[in-house]
């Protein structure tokens, strides 16, 4: 009679010995960090220097455009600049000495002239009419001169170097343009996908190409509020995939989210889906490749 009560005691022992509260497990999708490359001018593409599967660094060239059009813009805009500075130089140095010179000898000439105009026109040898003249011309001479003395006015230097800056810009803007015909990449990876072959025409913002860093992968596993806790930056993950059976491969915690979510859809249960979790990333070194995008993995905190 008392068989039963010891086998039922027995039994709750030995489900008690193999419960590990310290342990948390949960299941994600490995990713990779990828970057598209787009193109930032339009242009036909007239070299390729990758290929799906090969490795590029930062700053390795990937795809050239065509420069020509944007290089003749460019010229044209070197001449437009080169002009604008030249006019705005001439209006901060003012009169040349051979025009105050000149405007000199004017301004004396005049004054002699009506000088000899009012001794004459006193003698009623000339009409008024003429006398007239010479005072315009007496007066136009001294101003030509003061003009000249006194340069250019301050906003008229101001718009020459306004239009000078504005060539500046253009050029600078249209040696950008020249730049950016020869995409390289922001960061280092692999190449995933290829998206243009040699001789295409691309607009700007057509994708070039896809890279990704497949050294290290991520995986994004949710957890509810009452496990939080137990969850600190960098606190090493153990994680198995399908794929090999045999071996374990180390992560981190490298963030861990402060807003709650409902459970992502691509949960299985219903009833796990509109439980509210918490979002934690754990990042995994992957220097053999071994690991593939898009895989499940078991994870164990």
């Amino acid at each position: 009679m008392k068989t039963f009560p010891l086998l039922l005691s027995l039994l709750l022992i030995a489900a008690c010995g193999d419960g590990d509260d310290t342990r948390i497990e949960a299941t994600g999708t490995i990713e990779a960090t990828d970057v598209t490359i787009s193109a930032q001018v339009a242009g036909a593409v007239v070299s390729l220097r990758t290929d799906e599967g090969l490795k590029v660094g930062i700053g390795d060239t990937l795809v050239i455009l065509d420069q020509r059009e944007w290089r003749l813009q460019a010229r044209q805009a070197e001449a437009n600049l080169a002009a604008a500075e030249a006019q705005y130089r001439l209006a901060v140095r003012g009169a040349r000495a051979e025009d105050l010179r000149q405007a000199e000898a004017a301004d004396v000439s005049a004054r002699r002239d009506l000088e000899r105009m009012k001794e004459l026109r006193a003698s009623n040898s000339i009409p008024q009419k003429q006398l007239d003249d010479a005072e315009l011309r007496a007066t136009v001479a001294q101003q030509t001169l003061e003009k000249l003395k006194n340069g250019s006015r301050p906003e008229e230097i101001d718009a020459m170097r306004a239009r000078r800056d504005q060539a500046a810009a253009q050029l600078a803007l249209l040696q950008k343009k020249l730049d950016d015909c020869v995409v390289t990449s922001p960061a280092a990876g692999t190449v995933l996908n290829r998206f243009v072959e040699r001789g295409e025409f691309v607009g700007m913002g057509s994708a070039l190409i896809r890279i990704a860093n497949l050294e290290e992968m991520d995986l994004m596993i949710y957890v509810p509020e009452t496990q939080l806790p137990r969850i600190k930056i960098g606190q090493t993950a153990s994680l198995s995939v399908d794929a090999f059976k045999d071996r374990t491969f180390e992560g981190r915690v490298v963030f861990i989210s402060s807003t709650a979510e409902f459970t992502p859809k691509n949960i299985q249960t219903k009833d796990e889906r509109t439980k509210l979790v918490f979002g934690v990333k754990i990042r995994v070194e992957n220097p053999d490749g071994a690991l593939k995008a898009g895989i499940p993995a078991d994870v164990v905190l």
